[in-house]
């Protein structure tokens, strides 16, 4: 099984803004002064450089425009709704804001078999919302792929009962912790455990400070040592820029980038930038209205295609 794929899925925003009904558990999330036409526009402009940046390394994006009909503020997030598997498997994953739910469009899948890409079969999770029941897709769950074990830390949008019956479909073995952030004097649960963790094919970034039970902490250092990953550790506040909000990807002739901000990139020390270019080199794009007003970074933005071709 591969731990990387050159297919991404973007969709470009028509309507983006701060979402109120994700602001609630989202601290990642801040006011901004503009109008949000204005927060569309810039949003806009930051997607299409970073989507050329990635094609300009051989990364093939498949970008689908948001339906502005939906008014679906985050749709910018799509791995938060979908995951694409390498048996031509797509689950689909329950979601915490109920404006989110409509982020799921069919028009998504038939572009993906026009581009080629072969389906088999949905794996859907979404009844879960009736009861108030979420896990939100690679948002909540960090697949190793090739070992099959799946992170995962547990929030209001990560349920463990629904991660393990995940990890029973998909034959992953769960990997259970939870992950916190100091949020006005109080530890509170990480909405998103690619928030604080990137995997990657010989390294993992991650944020341990923010799992505060030492079994826990220990156990997840445990499995990624077994695996062979380096850590790379980052601080509390490396995190705040969104430094764990990463992926890997690969460009031409298979080559690795590790995909992140601009802000990541600039909250990284010379040493921790020096630990990741000996795996792969960076690839970095300014985020900044995205980073502020959506509480998701590069990590998100990008739904990872595994499918197979027709």
């Amino acid at each position: 099984m591969k731990q990387t794929t050159n297919t991404i899925l973007m969709i470009r925003p028509v309507n983006f803004r701060m979402n109120e009904q994700t602001a609630v558990n989202n601290y990642f999330q801040e006011e901004i002064d503009l109008k949000n036409a204005e927060v569309n526009a810039k949003a806009q402009e930051e997607f299409d450089a970073f989507v050329e940046k990635l094609r300009n390394v051989g990364v093939n994006v498949i970008v689908e425009d948001d339906d502005i009909k939906q008014d679906t503020p985050d749709s910018i997030f799509p791995n938060n709704w979908v995951s694409f598997h390498e048996n031509g498997d797509v689950a689909l994953y329950p979601m915490f804001a109920e404006n989110r739910r409509r982020e799921r469009r069919e028009e998504i899948f038939l572009r993906l078999e026009k581009e080629g890409f072969k389906i088999n079969n949905f794996i859907d999770y979404t009844e879960a919302e009736d009861e108030d029941v979420f896990l939100e897709g690679t948002g909540s769950l960090l697949l190793d792929r090739t070992n099959r074990k799946a992170y995962c830390a547990l929030s209001p949008r990560a349920d463990e009962s629904l991660f393990v019956e995940f990890c029973e479909d998909f034959e992953f073995t769960p990997i259970v912790f939870t992950a916190n952030q100091t949020v006005d004097g109080k530890r509170l649960p990480i909405y998103h455990t690619n928030v604080m963790m990137c995997l990657a094919e010989t390294f993992a970034v991650i944020c341990l400070d923010t799992i505060d039970d030492k079994k826990e902490r220990k156990n997840v250092v445990k499995h990624l040592e077994a695996d062979g990953k380096q850590i790379i550790k980052i601080t509390e506040g490396q995190m705040h820029e969104f430094a764990g909000n990463m992926l890997q990807v690969k460009g031409d002739d298979d080559k690795l980038y590790l995909v992140m901000s601009q802000s990541a990139h600039d909250s990284l020390t010379p040493e921790q930038i020096k630990m990741i270019e000996a795996h792969c080199p960076i690839l970095s794009s300014s985020l900044e209205t995205i980073e502020t007003c959506g509480g998701g970074s590069a990590r998100c933005m990008m739904a990872e295609v595994f499918l197979p071709k027709v």
